[in-house]
């Protein structure tokens, strides 16, 4: 008797390479999902702890040349920065780059890097520019204090006098360019913060440049007066204040102009 073939069921045939398929890659894409997701992870938490080591080389630079313990004109060395860091060069650039772009340093093609030195007339224009942005920022803030942001800036300013006592100067500078930062944040206005931050660090290395030796770089009372008057919220007061502390400070500096004529190169070279 002839046997008779059994046909195969509807769809088996198209079910038959899915199986397959199902066998050679028996991931499904839910679990492909979940098993890239940690290498996600880790190349996200990979990329936050480049980023933090980034931060805490460009920190740790900036509060050296705001606390003067870089002067303007050093030079920062590559080679010596990749060896106390364990940074590479690529990252040490990047810092680099970024102060450069804050106009703290200056990259010197096939020199290097250096901590700027800002002439005269930059130093001046510092100036003025906080002077036209600072007392409304300060106005600002007056009319819109907390007693929260009060007791942040009386704590700052206990800081400072902490600073003082101790004859910590290093930390005097410092703080004293970190409470004008500290009026810009809580002023609200992220724009100016940012451009608050930059010329506060400016001015530390102007400071360094031109101060006059025994002056002040903030009188001590200054900061204090200024809170009161943002804590009673007079804006006048606020402003007329922080426009006289800045002009204070200026005045501590020695910014008059060297004699910028020809030289005399006769005389340079005269043997008689």
């Amino acid at each position: 008797m002839a046997t008779t073939s059994k046909k195969a069921a509807p769809g088996a045939a198209a079910k038959a390479p899915r199986r397959a398929a199902a066998k050679a890659n028996p991931k499904t894409p839910q679990k492909a999902a979940a098993n890239a997701a940690p290498n996600d992870e880790a190349g996200a938490e990979g990329a936050v702890g480049e980023a933090s080591a980034t931060e805490a080389i460009y920190l740790s630079l900036l509060y050296a040349i705001m606390e003067h313990r870089l002067l303007a004109g050093t030079k920062l060395v590559e080679e010596r920065l990749c060896e106390v860091t364990g940074a590479s060069r690529a990252r040490i650039r990047q810092v680099f780059a970024r102060l450069a772009h804050e106009k703290l340093v200056t990259l010197v093609p096939n020199r290097g890097a250096f901590v700027s030195s800002p002439s005269v007339d930059e130093a001046r224009e510092v100036f003025q520019a906080r002077r036209v942005v600072e007392p409304a920022l300060a106005a600002e803030l007056a009319q819109r204090a907390t007693p929260a942001k009060v007791r942040s800036l009386r704590r700052h300013a206990m800081e400072e006098d902490n600073a003082r006592a101790r004859g910590d100067r290093a930390a005097m500078i410092r703080l004293s360019g970190e409470f004008h930062i500290l009026l810009a944040e809580m002023a609200g206005n992220a724009i100016l913060e940012k451009l608050i931050r930059e010329m506060v660090s400016l001015t530390c290395l102007i400071i360094t440049l031109y101060d006059r030796p025994g002056a002040p770089a903030c009188a001590e009372h200054e900061h204090r007066q200024l809170i009161d008057a943002i804590e009673q919220r007079d804006a006048a007061r606020a402003s007329a204040l922080m426009a006289e502390h800045l002009e204070h400070i200026e005045g501590s500096l020695d910014l008059s102009l060297p004699d910028s004529g020809t030289p005399d190169f006769y005389s340079i070279f005269s043997k008689g």
